[in-house]
């Protein structure tokens, strides 16, 4: 294991990423059949932010949560009961002000405290509806940018495969909170923009290379585009798995140790949607996007000119884009750094 991870790091390891698209591709439709089930079957479990609730806060070190939910339950109502570090926190659906009063002094009542030591908060589903109207729409803000920056970059085909990794990856990360049932809250929206914002980023510095390395290809070129764009891909293989390993550390620290350690109830709901979108997202980048882009470019005359002419000469059997070890971190994205050439 040793070995193989050393001559990873080496750019010693050429994966044939794109020659196994339908391995890809169909890995791909079974985690988004499981994911769409999930979200028709279970639904999104909404915050109180979004649907409208009343949330309860108090502390109460020596109650246990089957004693905080019978004293709402026996109350008539639904409770969501969560212990933070800093209490209990309990949501419940939307009330009226008088059995909220009451639920208040039942409360602390139970507990021994006073009244005003029970905080409360209500939302109404009014603010809750405008959240979700403004996070659509920020999504859809974000969507048309990246097509716009991508199309101008880079070209079209590009800006349709890093799309398509993109959704990709927002209805997995959406299945994986259906199935768990985790609540979706403002934090999490946060989060699933930050894990588009990253899956981009690993597209561009692969599409970059990509761009880079075919656009040496010609008419008398040795390899066709299928190999010249696995090959780059691979240049940027080590950066990928280095920035997503540095990069999850902190993340899964946060959701096993913090949430269970501490409680943290807000950085559960962001590092959840952090966490899977970052493995996906790496994942997609590599095994999605490039392989459809591929598909997309060998559609064009010319690479199937250059597909054809080396299969009739034999060239193109077997034959693998030679490339040199390139060191990690040499391949870079479009943010300006230098790259060794091939």
């Amino acid at each position: 294991m040793a070995g193989l991870v050393s001559r990873l790091y080496r750019g010693e390891i050429n994966v044939d990423f794109v020659g196994k698209q339908k391995l890809w591709y169909g890995l791909s439709a079974v985690l988004l059949i499981i994911s769409i089930a999930g979200l028709v079957i279970n639904g999104l479990k909404l915050g109180v932010e979004f649907k409208g609730g009343s949330v309860f806060s108090f502390k109460a070190p020596t109650a246990s949560i089957e004693q905080v939910r019978e004293t709402f339950g026996d109350a008539g109502v639904h409770p969501i009961v969560q212990q933070t570090n800093s209490g209990w926190r309990v949501t419940t659906e939307s009330l009226p002000a008088e059995q909220v009063t009451e639920l208040q002094k039942t409360v602390a009542g139970d507990f021994g405290l006073s009244q005003n030591d029970v905080t409360l908060q209500v939302i109404g589903a009014t603010w809750g509806g405008q959240v979700a109207d403004k996070a659509v729409i920020g999504l859809i803000v974000f969507m048309l940018a990246i097509i716009l920056y991508l199309t101008m970059a880079f070209e079209w085909k590009m800006a349709l495969a890093a799309i398509v990794a993109l959704l990709h990856d927002l209805v997995i990360t959406a299945g994986v909170y259906a199935w768990s049932q985790f609540e979706v809250t403002p934090a999490t929206l946060l989060g699933f923009l930050t894990i588009l914002g990253y899956s981009l980023y690993d597209a561009v510095v692969v599409f970059d290379m990509i761009k880079e390395v075919t656009a040496k290809l010609g008419t008398t070129s040795k390899v066709t585009y299928t190999q010249a764009a696995n090959d780059a891909l691979n240049h940027t293989l080590i950066r990928s798995l280095n920035t997503t390993l540095v990069a999850i550390l902190p993340v899964a620290a946060i959701l096993f140790i913090g949430t269970t350690l501490f409680g943290a109830g807000t950085l559960k709901d962001l590092s959840l949607a952090l966490f899977v979108g970052m493995i996906v997202g790496t994942y997609s980048s590599l095994c999605v996007a490039t392989p459809l882009l591929v598909t997309l470019k060998e559609r064009e005359p010319r690479y199937q000119a250059i597909a054809r002419r080396l299969a009739a000469t034999g060239a193109g059997a077997g034959a693998k884009a030679a490339r040199q070890p390139v060191p990690a971190g040499a391949a870079t994205g479009s943010g300006g750094e230098k790259r060794k050439k091939k």
